[in-house]
């Protein structure tokens, strides 16, 4: 696939007209292909999350917002059939962090979509506000911290107010688990892991960093909101949570290092002075390679992975829970069935009224398929099982339940 995919860069300068349209069929072509491996790997049982996974780092991640509505849960273990309520509005009564995350909120107006309506964000930062609140409630231990509400509300825009509940929960008490410390002690363990990357990868940049003094306090914003609060383009920031949902905790700092690294010339070329370094650093360009960092923060992972950096005296003192815990979510996510199970597990729960009354085949808003595009591709499902019978009427059966948009690329 990817020399595939490099040709068509190598060539797209040469080519005509017809050139051009077989460049983008052979893209199409490619697309179509990764689609049918995520759907694939979505309906096996148990789920193959090792596909998933590989899926979501590889070159254009996930793709589209509907394909991250069923693959995200499945990297975080999140039942879509188990959510939890929505929010009541007690929740904000005598919480302690209601204000501070009321002020953050009020303040993350960039973070939604341009020309959205303002009552619709006004609606959406009330859902933020809750998610927030019944997250920290439902967990004691967790500490909230300015830049937690960039992480949430990407959850949010993409899987809606009950699924962003169920997957930040698992992420905050796993991935961001040490940020969410009472103090920033953790997070600065996980800031020191920075410059032995560089120091592995680039002595010469490394040593003018520390003669510059530096440190590492420039990519705080960076590692706390999963680049959220510091990239102007959505896209950029799904495309880089595609990659971290399917990745060691640790990897939003390799993600670091390897813009640091990009940025080498730059650095090397500005006065050896702390100030003038970290202002020049603290400011990510908006024009970055994305694809080219993703694929180098994955090898770096693998050629200097934690266990070997964390030997440096900077990294020993500190035990994280994030890194310690890793082992056994990942191996949790390993046991996990479709959705096409889970599904018929409910309605059968339902039939022996073991469901209660709350348990209900009810996915959020935004996982609902748009019902004009669900019926014409009803259409098409019962014109292909008149034709071909009940083995395509199967296949495309679970296409339509998996992902209509899909189905309509196939057909």
């Amino acid at each position: 696939m990817k020399k595939g995919r490099k040709h068509q860069q190598g060539t797209g300068a040469r080519v005509n007209g017809n050139g051009n349209a077989q460049q983008h069929g052979e893209h199409e072509s490619w697309k179509k292909l990764k689609l049918v491996e995520i759907h694939q790997a979505l309906n096996c049982d148990p789920v193959d999350i090792e596909t998933l996974r590989r899926a979501a780092v590889s070159e254009g991640g996930l793709l589209t917002d509907e394909i991250r509505r069923k693959v995200w849960p499945k990297l975080l273990s999140v039942n879509v059939y188990n959510l939890p309520a929505k929010p009541t509005k007690d929740i904000r009564e005598n919480h302690k962090d209601f204000n501070q995350v009321l002020l953050d909120v009020r303040r993350s107006m960039k973070r939604f979509p341009r020309g959205m309506r303002v009552d619709e964000r006004q609606v959406l930062q009330e859902q933020l506000i809750d998610i927030i609140l019944v997250v920290l409630q439902n967990n004691p231990a967790l500490h909230y911290y300015q830049g937690y509400h960039d992480i949430v509300v990407t959850f949010l825009l993409v899987v809606g107010e009950r699924m962003a509940i169920a997957m930040v929960e698992t992420l905050s008490n796993h991935h961001l688990r040490d940020f969410m410390d009472p103090t920033m002690d953790s997070t600065k363990h996980i800031l020191n892991y920075l410059m032995p990357i560089l120091e592995q990868v680039d002595p010469q940049l490394h040593e003018f960093m520390l003669r510059a003094e530096v440190g590492t306090i420039f990519a705080l914003s960076w590692l706390i909101t999963w680049y959220g609060h510091v990239l102007s383009e959505f896209r950029h920031v799904l495309r880089l949570y595609d990659f971290f949902l399917a990745s060691h905790p640790l990897m939003a700092i390799y993600f670091a290092a390897v813009i640091v690294l990009h940025r080498e010339k730059e650095v090397k070329q500005t006065e050896c002075d702390m100030a003038m370094v970290h202002q020049l650093l603290s400011k990510i360009p908006q024009d970055l390679p994305y694809e080219e960092l993703i694929t180098q923060a994955h090898c770096l992972f693998t050629r200097y992975p934690p266990s070997l950096l964390a030997k440096r005296a900077a990294l020993q003192s500190r035990n994280s829970i994030t890194i310690n815990c890793f082992k056994a979510f990942q191996a949790a996510t390993q046991q996990q069935r479709p959705d096409s199970v889970l599904r018929r597990q409910l309605l059968q729960g339902r039939a022996r009224g073991l469901g209660g009354p709350d348990s209900q085949l009810v996915l959020s808003r935004d996982t609902q398929p748009n019902q004009a595009a669900n019926q014409l591709v009803k259409m098409a499902v019962w014109g292909i099982s008149a034709t071909l019978g009940a083995a395509a009427l199967a296949v495309a059966q679970t296409a339509l339940d998996w992902a209509p948009d899909f189905f309509m690329q196939l057909f």
